[in-house]
């Protein structure tokens, strides 16, 4: 009896170590599950999170107007990016700024590309101002010609001055530009006797490009848009003074191409302004060697004979269009001229202007100043 009471006893501890066997046998398999449940679902998350980090479309240029007014919440912007497809996931973006302590973000209207990083987003929103990082740039100056652009775009680009003068001057161009800035590019460029219609309609800036390979009319297009982005400015002004965006645009051209300094604009100003008042012909030098289509440093007396519309010391009043890019100091003194009763100007070899109100006056400063 005392015998099988023992065997029972064994019997029921081989039993008990058996159930602890399985037990382990099944904590272990469950624990393995379920790491790798949390290993796939930790990868998953973190290609889900990486993936909606990224830009929506790397190759997009086109913008799109988000207005984030003011007071809006993380949560707002967030959910408005994502409607307008500038972020991906509005959670992500959220969390994403709380991480990296990204806040105060500023109110406002921003033109957004979805080809924006989620830093270069962040950057902006908080700056006012869209930022981002561009592959290259090209810096238009003050007073370049269409041609002088078109060389500077050629040593930028794969794109030849030929292939640039081609594209600015089509037909099918020009129309697309008419029909994408009508209060800007008028048909005012249509004139039979101007060179190039575009001319002077091209803003001197520094053009940031996200593409390594931007097409010709990417990279020339934007500088039109800025050019009625800044004309835009001036639309009360040229509206009380009856003066076209063309005849302003030409007008800045001279500034640009006769002044030196600041002041000297606005007093230029006044002496054109003052002889188209007086019905007196401008003669400016500058549009003698736009008319040569030459780059000289000095004009000849035998240069001012030149029969070309774009001489104005054989015409009266402005030339058919530009002759050059205007920048805004010359755009400010053609629309805020100084107030003077001169209509005479010369320039010493220094690059001084001076100013006279009579012929004579005038005559006894080319004799100083000049010869």
């Amino acid at each position: 009896m005392e015998k099988k009471k023992n065997q029972d006893q064994i019997n029921k501890i081989k039993e008990r170590q058996s159930e602890k066997r399985v037990v382990r046998k099944i904590v272990l398999a469950a624990s393995g599950v379920f790491i790798a449940l949390a290993l796939v679902l930790g990868i998953s998350m973190y290609f889900y999170v990486n993936n909606a980090l990224k830009p929506v479309d790397e190759n997009a240029t086109k913008t799109v107007k988000v207005n984030l007014p003011i007071g809006s919440s993380i949560d707002t912007i967030s959910e408005t990016l994502e409607n307008k497809n500038i972020i991906k996931n509005a959670k992500v973006f959220k969390y994403y700024t709380k991480v990296k302590n990204e806040s105060e973000f500023q109110a406002g209207t921003y033109n957004l590309t979805s080809s924006m990083t989620i830093d270069e987003i962040i950057k902006s929103l908080k700056t006012g101002k869209v930022y981002r990082t561009p592959i290259f740039t090209i810096t238009i100056p003050e007073g370049l010609t269409l041609d002088q652009i078109a060389e500077k775009v050629e040593k930028s680009t794969n794109y030849s001055k030929k292939e640039f003068m081609d594209l600015v001057n089509s037909k099918k161009f020009i129309k697309q530009m008419k029909k994408a800035y009508p209060r800007t590019v008028t048909k005012a460029i249509d004139q039979k006797d101007i060179r190039y219609p575009l001319e002077g309609y091209l803003y001197p800036s520094t053009y940031p490009y996200f593409e390594e390979k931007p097409t010709l009319q990417e990279i020339i297009e934007p500088m039109i848009a800025q050019t009625n982005e800044v004309i835009t400015n001036y639309s009360g002004q040229l509206k009380q003074k009856h003066l076209s965006v063309h005849k302003f645009l030409t007008f800045a051209s001279l500034l640009e191409k006769e002044a030196t300094a600041k002041t000297d604009r606005e007093t230029i100003a006044s002496v054109f302004y003052n002889r188209l008042e007086s019905k007196m012909p401008l003669q400016t030098d500058p549009t003698v060697l736009y008319a040569l289509g030459e780059h000289k440093s000095r004009v000849l007396y035998k240069d001012l004979e030149v029969k070309n519309p774009y001489n104005t010391y054989k015409i009266k009043g402005l030339p058919p269009g530009p002759i050059s890019n205007a920048g805004k100091e010359s755009l400010e003194a053609a629309i805020n001229p100084a107030t003077t009763e001169y209509l005479y100007f010369v320039s010493d070899k220094n690059g001084n202007n001076h100013f006279s109100k009579t012929y004579d006056e005038h005559l006894g400063k080319v004799e100083k100043f000049i010869k």
